[in-house]
């Protein structure tokens, strides 16, 4: 299904008149099987649409928490590889739900595009994001994901103008990132009323979906975002749970403290972005 899942699940969220949720997790943190029951479990939490990290030693665009996030990850094993494989795993239980794959350039350079494609679409990948190939640079990899149907994602910024738009919605499709705040994830906090107007500038660039993140950790803040976008982005504050059980002496394989402690989490995040746009701002 790949690039019809994303598309259809937005066109359901517009049906419903309400804001998707977009859940962040890390593969592999803080082990593989851990990592997996996390995923699996989003969706009832109510995740609507989930991205997956791939761990990357040089993780440039994130700050602290997912850095951590993905050197835990690293220690215990998860590659590329053990990614799409933990991908393939949710989708044999669930054949709804979209996946975009998150991460860098670097491991897909040496997997090969045309091979990565395939093999994420074989896995159940629907997107992919990655942060650090510029649209100048991508043509190789969107004709590689173009091929199997699976969307690349683009990241629009605050310092995106009107003229640097069109070229980095060029060749997008399913939805437009809109990072929220100029720098790394999870250490400054988005303002919805700065956001709004560039979501519209977005949106009308792109006539896509515009999905918010960078800078939302809390219910009210998801809440806010909501209003004024088509999906919030949600990663930092649910890798925290999973490193906050780790720090409380709760490593241990599968861990079902750290697992409960992400879905809940999620489900008090997911509710906010339901609620948002019936609960006057």
């Amino acid at each position: 299904m790949t690039k019809a899942r994303i598309d259809a699940r937005f066109a359901a969220l517009k049906a419903e008149g309400r804001a998707g949720f977009v859940s962040y997790v890390m593969a592999g943190d803080p082990d593989a099987e851990t990592a997996l029951a996390i995923l699996k479990g989003l969706p009832a939490a109510g995740a609507d649409l989930i991205e997956v990290g791939f761990p990357f030693s040089d993780p440039m665009a994130e700050g602290p928490p997912i850095q951590r996030a993905a050197q835990r990850a690293l220690r215990k094993g998860m590659t590329l590889k053990g990614t799409l494989a933990a991908i393939a795993a949710f989708r044999q239980d669930d054949q709804d739900t979209p996946i975009i794959l998150m991460g860098y350039t670097n491991p897909l350079v040496t997997w090969g595009y045309e091979a990565f494609a395939r093999d994420a679409a074989a896995a159940g990948v629907d997107g992919v994001i990655v942060v650090d190939c510029p649209p100048e640079e991508a043509d190789s990899l969107a004709d590689a994901l173009d091929a199997h149907d699976v969307s690349l994602i683009r990241l629009a910024t605050p310092t995106s103008d009107d003229k640097r738009l069109p070229v980095v919605v060029s060749r997008t499709s399913g939805f437009v990132y809109y990072v929220s705040v100029a720098g790394v994830t999870g250490v400054k906090e988005a303002d919805a009323a700065a956001v709004a107007p560039h979501v519209e500038r977005v949106r009308k660039a792109s006539g896509l979906p515009v999905a918010v993140g960078f800078g939302i950790k809390t219910p009210e803040r998801a809440a806010a975002v909501a209003r004024v976008a088509d999906a919030v982005v949600v990663g930092s504050a649910l890798v925290d749970e999973v490193a906050a059980g780790v720090d409380a002496g709760e490593d241990v394989t599968p861990n079902e403290d750290v697992t409960r402690r992400v879905l809940t989490k999620a489900e008090s995040l997911a509710k906010a972005v339901r609620a948002a746009r019936r609960i006057p701002a």
